[in-house]
């Protein structure tokens, strides 16, 4: 297997301890994610964690810059 080939690691969970889902985004105030991404998280392959990631990613740039309810 080369480098290129190789398989996603596996990322750390995203929690930082604030466990408080907001009634307004139905998100996590602490790691952005939803209910079923952290119920889900430890059964999660690789990639899909890596997928959830980027979507946490794109949620919380949406909610700085205003457009998360759009």
């Amino acid at each position: 297997m080369t480098a290129d080939s190789a398989p996603p690691s596996d990322p750390p969970s995203p929690c930082i301890g604030v466990c408080v889902i907001n009634p307004q985004t139905q998100l996590c105030d602490g790691c952005f994610r939803t209910l079923d991404e952290i119920a889900g998280w430890w059964d999660y392959p690789p990639d899909q964690k890596h997928k959830v990631l980027a979507e946490v990613e794109e949620r919380l740039a949406r909610i700085m810059d205003g457009t998360f309810f759009d």
